[in-house]
């Protein structure tokens, strides 16, 4: 390919990103795979140029962009090289015609307001700057040190017990430590949130939002002999779990929720000694991830978020036992996915008290702590533990 036909593929792709962003479809990954899957004439090279292009603007437009070529032509206001491509030559994009690119910004304009205190504009930056890959060593069959040798500067995370730090561009899946389920591909935040659940064998636990496991098998990992039970509302995603164990060894037994009659099927289960609220949120946490995740953000979507938070909270408070932990989490940075849903859940439930989680970093916000990437290194979580009056 040419320098100008990756140009024009990147303005492809990004079109594709930006009517997936608003028809909530896929993520930016599996649009670039989708592309290039039917474009075998496009080598390794093209490939890893045009998906850098396609991220570059990606990242540099808070706003989701008009069209791909308005996100690209905001690139090129930068970069008088990229602007030279735009030649009209075959396979390249059209010649600029006093055309506006899209305006660089870090984040949409809405959500400034909505972060939390802690996220001073210093620390925007590291919100969109490439991640790391963290690995969980499973604990319960692997040494952390043994695994770190086999995995080239694999280095210990430093909040978690159980991480794994890689290189960003690092492949696993095809490493005989990932097939024989001796690690999976968690983010160390993430992690510290199964840690605040504080796994101990003999313990009852619930992941309520389980999704495709990650924490469950966390919880199973640090305590092989507590009873897991992981629900959801997502077949799909939930029938990622039961592979997932089974590589791990795990013992977790997964149950499909019918919405709406969530608390009729729970209550057949009894009383937990900690259940995880890992509630489904912004996904602003991890937008270093998913860059385009702040294109699909509405303040209408975040306001149902905040309402099905509430709901969950509610619906899982009962089902703790006396005494017993209802441990919170989100991966946002938004103050009402965090302390102030946190603080409101204590409002209405006077005589839960809250406890600080069980792990160093993040720093202290209402009645959790918030994790940020530019403070911990981890994706952005709000993590809260409240323990039930006994």
């Amino acid at each position: 390919m040419t320098p100008s036909a990756r140009v024009q593929a990147a303005i492809e792709i990004l079109d594709e990103v930006i009517a997936s962003a608003i028809g909530d479809g896929p993520p930016a990954d599996t649009v670039v795979q989708r592309y290039f899957k039917t474009r075998r004439y496009a080598g390794s090279k093209d490939r890893r140029a045009v998906r850098e292009l396609a991220y570059r603007a990606i990242r540099r437009s808070g706003e989701r962009p008009a069209s791909g070529r308005a996100a690209m032509l905001g690139v090129a206001d930068d970069d008088p090289e990229l602007e030279s491509l735009f030649d009209g030559s075959s396979h390249g994009p059209a010649v600029r015609e006093m055309e506006a690119g899209a305006p660089a910004a870090l984040l949409p304009g809405w959500v400034e307001p909505e972060l939390s205190a802690h996220l001073t504009r210093n620390e925007w930056p590291a919100l969109l700057e490439r991640a790391p890959l963290d690995l969980r060593v499973n604990v319960a069959r692997a040494d952390r040190d043994a695994i770190a040798a086999s995995f080239e500067g694999a280095e210990a995370t430093r909040l978690s017990p159980w991480g794994l730090r890689l290189a960003p561009d690092s492949r696993i899946d095809q490493d005989p430590a990932f097939i024989d389920g001796l690690v999976e591909v968690q983010d160390e935040g993430s992690q510290l949130v199964a840690l605040a659940c504080q796994p101990n064998n003999g313990l009852r636990l619930l992941d309520l939002c389980a999704g495709a496991g990650g924490k469950s098998l966390a919880l199973a990992a640090a305590a092989p002999d507590a009873e897991i039970v992981a629900t959801d509302t997502n077949r799909l995603r939930l029938a990622q779990l039961g592979p997932r164990a089974a590589r791990a060894g795990a013992n977790i037994a997964t149950h499909l929720l019918d919405g709406g009659k969530e608390a009729q099927q729970l209550a057949e289960f009894g009383q937990f000694d900690v259940i995880l609220v890992d509630a489904p949120c912004s996904g602003s946490g991890t937008w270093r991830r998913n860059p385009e995740g702040r294109w699909r953000l509405t303040a209408e979507r975040l306001d149902r978020l905040i309402a099905l938070q509430v709901r969950l909270l509610d619906l899982a408070a009962p089902l703790v036992r006396p005494g017993g932990a209802l441990v919170y989490a989100t991966c946002s940075i938004l103050r009402r996915e965090g302390a102030e849903q946190a603080g409101n859940f204590l409002g209405r439930h006077s005589s839960w008290i809250g406890q600080d989680v069980p792990f160093d970093g993040g720093r202290a916000d209402g009645p959790g702590r918030l994790l940020t990437p530019a403070h911990d290194a981890t994706d952005g979580f709000f993590v809260a533990r409240f323990v039930s009056p006994c």
